[in-house]
């Protein structure tokens, strides 16, 4: 009896945890920096339009820098962009540059910053580093380390993508088979996330990333409905389902990856270092989830069904409210 109420409260809590988690949450505001010619440099800034930062959040410009006419705002999609022509005497390399605001949200930034006569360098900033000293970095390790972290928090904080790898592990038995299955995953949205970035497909992103919501339905029904003497359609052919729904996440990934931005010059790193960031991220999914799982095999064996049917119902659920609001959106 225990067992069952401990399984309706996950339940119930992951229902109610719905209302708040959202998909796809990495959102960073994206400043980029630019020298047109010596001492003369443009900036573009771009938030969403929906977040207080886009409404009142502030450059914090390099001190040898000022603003040499009147900040111009646009809406773009979801977004507002922000844009200013730029002096600077001398050079910028150990000045600060930050966006005032971020200190009160939850969201990350990225700057990119490109002089005429030095390497481009990408910083981040974050809300309790929302300001950061411009020195004269490697090119290479500085975009490497900076969208290989973006990857790998955007496969933990977008949690449709979570979803769908943590209900491939709790269908399936044994780790070769989830890791088979995983790289089908990995391999699909990657070549999507490449196609779309590069400008080869497009899909609508309202119904792919409504599609993408009943993808982890499916798996969820699949995980309640599984019996041991009858294999489902998702057991028998795990990695061409995963491959095929990996296709469509892809879609999602490049939409998240178009949000944030990718530097110019360096688009093939960029994309490698996102995608591992995203492969580190399922990695670390899988193995926490098989540590938990083991763990209950070995020390609660008879709370191994309710606790899979409980979390595979709290992710049904969740992934029906945002197929439902995506739809109507």
């Amino acid at each position: 009896m225990n067992r069952w109420f401990a399984v309706i409260l996950l339940c119930l809590g992951l229902s109610l945890w719905s209302t708040s988690a959202r998909a796809d949450e990495l959102r960073p505001a994206y400043i980029e920096m630019t020298e047109q010619s010596p001492g003369q440099w443009t900036l573009l800034w771009k938030a969403s339009a929906n977040s207080r930062l886009g409404r009142n959040g502030e450059i914090i410009l390099p001190e040898n820098c000022k603003a040499t006419d009147e900040r111009k705002r646009e809406f773009a999609a979801s977004n507002i962009l922000t844009r200013l022509t730029l002096k600077c005497k001398g050079s910028i390399q150990g000045q600060a540059i930050g966006l005032k605001g971020l200190e009160l949200s939850s969201t990350d930034a990225l700057a990119r910053i490109a002089p005429i006569d030095s390497a481009m360098q990408t910083v981040r900033l974050t809300p309790a580093q929302h300001v950061a000293t411009l020195e004269k970095p490697s090119v290479i390790s500085n975009v490497a380390a900076t969208y290989t972290i973006i990857g790998f928090e955007h496969i933990l904080l977008g949690f449709d993508h979570l979803f769908f790898v943590l209900a491939l592990v709790l269908l399936l038995k044994g780790g070769w088979l989830i890791a088979k299955t995983v790289t089908a995953f990995t391999i699909a949205h990657s070549l999507t996330l490449v196609g779309t970035t590069l400008g080869f497909l497009s899909l609508p992103s309202r119904p792919v990333e409504a599609i993408i919501a009943l993808s982890i339905v499916f798996l969820a029904v699949e995980v309640v409905k599984a019996k041991p003497d009858d294999l489902r359609l998702s057991e028998r052919f795990p990695w061409i389902v995963a491959f095929l729904f990996g296709l469509l996440h892809g879609f999602g990934f490049a939409g998240a990856l178009a949000e944030i931005g990718l530097p110019e010059g360096d688009v093939p790193l960029a994309l490698l270092t996102f995608n591992l960031g995203v492969e580190i991220g399922q990695l670390a999914i899988v193995a926490l989830a098989l540590a938990v799982l083991h763990g209950l095999r070995k020390f609660q064996p008879s709370w191994l069904h309710p606790a899979k049917t409980a979390t595979a119902y709290g992710i049904g659920i969740i992934a029906t409210y945002w197929f439902v609001e995506r739809m109507i959106a």
